[in-house]
């Protein structure tokens, strides 16, 4: 049963891949009033494809400096990382790969290897650029997981769980406990929006904010691509890969891009819930969300909560494109200043919601 779940997983990444990249040389043309790739296929669609098959083709060339283990393996840690990252993620009701009750912190553990995989691509590369990319990959990352951690914590406090699949039925028709809104009104049964993380408890999409920003340096992406700074650093830690190579590291980057959107609508935004909550006498919140292990379950979950996932990757292609990048003191400076102390904020203000609602005082 896990060779399956992990091969469609696989296929799955890569056709967003494929999709994604497209769709961002879409955006980046429409933002500079462009038209993008249009030759090949309808409207540019297998430009992607062709690139892929270029690739794959290239001969992968090894620089003779290089640390040859150290070279050859790390985009294999920095691919298998994220791929395992989507283990613990619920799909639909009661559909989820690896049931978990840590769920959360596993995918927060394993993902965070990849900086290891980085590491080992700038310094085995034996390539100056490729070094400081990655020297400024492990400083980014390390910075920025803390407040990124501590912004999901504070949504786990309110729910009392690291299980990502109760967390999520918390935030809709199934959910075990009382839903209330802002503490006040019971709204048991109602689903829908008003059920969300960032709707229940207002302070949470403050939470949500920090996280989505965290988010983006995280995956190194603009304003906060200096790890793989084009006019600084030419490519940074992978400057000197190509072919199948350089293909598994993009393919990384946008699978790691779909998992933060991931983690982010199913802690933040009801995950597979739907937003369309019971009204009297009309129960849209249960005719648009399956029972728990159907077929229908399944189709509707993963309709909400890829439709969720894909509006944020929208969000980070959009800023990539209208943003300039930031210098590294500037970085620094938002990541420690002002991110981490605002999400550990949050934290000791979820912590006393949690008291004052369980009557714990």
């Amino acid at each position: 049963m896990l060779l399956p779940l992990v091969i469609a997983t696989l296929l799955f990444i890569s056709g967003f891949t494929l999709l994604a990249v497209w769709a961002e040389r879409k955006v980046s043309a429409y933002i500079q009033d462009r038209l993008g790739p249009m030759e090949t296929g309808p409207f540019g669609l297998f430009q992607t494809l062709a690139d892929v098959i270029k690739l794959v083709l290239k001969e992968s060339i090894i620089p003779a400096a290089a640390d040859r283990a150290l070279f050859v393996w790390a985009p294999v840690v920095i691919f298998v990382s994220v791929l395992a990252g989507f283990a613990a993620l619920p799909w639909g009701p009661g559909v989820i790969g690896s049931r978990l009750d840590i769920g959360l912190l596993f995918i927060l553990g394993v993902v965070a290897i990849d900086v290891i995989g980085m590491l080992m691509a700038g310094w085995g590369a034996s390539n100056k650029y490729a070094l400081l990319g990655a020297a400024r990959a492990v400083a980014q990352i390390i910075s920025y997981e803390i407040p990124a951690a501590a912004a999901l914590l504070a949504a786990v406090l309110l729910f009392g769980t690291l299980d990502l699949q109760q967390l999520t039925a918390a935030q809709g028709i199934y959910a075990a406990e009382p839903v209330r809104l802002w503490g006040l009104w019971d709204l048991s049964g109602t689903g829908g929006f008003p059920a969300w993380a960032v709707v229940r408890y207002p302070h949470l999409l403050l939470a949500w904010l920090i996280y989505f920003i965290a988010s983006l340096a995280e995956c190194n992406r603009a304003p906060f691509d200096i790890p793989e700074a084009e006019s600084e650093l030419v490519a940074g830690f992978h400057v000197e890969y190509g072919g199948f190579r350089f293909a598994l590291v993009m393919l990384s980057e946008y699978g790691k891009m779909l998992l933060v959107s991931l983690i982010g609508a199913v802690v933040f935004w009801g995950g597979w819930n739907t937003p369309l909550p019971n009204l009297p006498g009309l129960p849209l919140a249960d005719w648009t969300t399956g029972a728990p292990g159907t077929a229908a379950g399944l189709l509707w979950g993963l309709c909400w909560l890829l439709a969720k996932a894909f509006f944020f990757v929208f969000l980070q292609m959009w800023i990539r494109w209208t943003y300039p990048r930031v210098r590294v003191d500037q970085l620094m400076q938002l990541g420690w200043k002002y991110l981490t102390p605002a999400a550990l904020l949050l934290l000791a203000l979820s912590a006393v919601w949690r008291v004052a609602e369980t009557g714990g005082w």
